[in-house]
């Protein structure tokens, strides 16, 4: 019975363990990087070519990028993607998306709808339902905490003010920014958006916890409810 081709298998001088050892993870290529995950291909294909099969799913998303738009489903389709690699190729997307945010955050100051779209337009813009995200900012309006405070379907989130003012006063926050983001990739808001935001700023003003900003986003798209008037 033949056996899957693994990394062994291959010609010492394509061999991305070796390779790494001797010139540092540096010099490995996209595929290299993905095959040392992967460690093994199928009977027909070396891993090297199965890295390459994934990198160049999709003509929307080429290269690496398409790690962060593909699901599980989606890598399984992958012919020698299982349950376990395509888990293990999410986690990877997963740890590098954190990685970057803990980079910038430190120094990211949220002082603008378009500053604090840019920063979570990748974490939200492909979740398949509706997500509230409360964002708890300082004076000088860097990141405090942030919370998720509900998750909805794929028509809407329930928007919960006291939940809101729970988490803001148990933080000592002054300021928040709350996001939600619009799976169908519009984020033009819902009048139940416009009032409930409203809602939520009059509170936030009778306890002392202002709030900044409502923003929605879409499919790299968004929208300041401050910006444009209707909060």
């Amino acid at each position: 019975m033949n056996q899957p081709i693994s990394m062994k298998d291959l010609p010492t001088c394509e061999r991305p363990y070796e390779k790494c050892m001797k010139y540092g993870a540096t010099s490995l290529s996209d595929a290299e990087l993905l095959a040392v995950i992967l460690r093994s291909g199928t009977k027909s294909k070396s891993v090297i070519t199965l890295a390459n099969q994934i990198l160049s799913f999709s003509k929307e998303y080429p290269g690496l990028l398409v790690l962060n738009h593909l699901s599980l489903n989606e890598l399984m389709q992958v012919r020698g993607i299982g349950t376990v690699k395509a888990i293990q190729l999410l986690c990877i997307a997963e740890l590098n998306k954190r990685m970057t945010k803990a980079t910038r955050k430190d120094g990211v100051r949220l002082l603008s709808p378009e500053t604090v779209a840019s920063y979570y337009m990748e974490d939200m813009r492909h979740l398949a339902t509706e997500q509230l995200l409360l964002v708890m900012i300082d004076s000088k309006s860097k990141i405090q905490k942030e919370e998720i405070i509900s998750t909805g379907t794929v028509n809407a989130t329930i928007l919960a003010p006291r939940e809101i003012f729970i988490h803001a006063l148990k933080a000592g926050a002054v300021n928040i920014i709350l996001l939600h983001n619009h799976p169908s990739g519009d984020p033009t808001p819902s009048t139940e958006d416009i009032s409930t935001t409203k809602r939520i700023k009059e509170a936030g003003a009778i306890i002392g916890v202002k709030l900044m900003d409502h923003i929605i986003i879409g499919d790299n798209k968004y929208i300041s409810l401050k910006e444009i008037g209707l909060m």
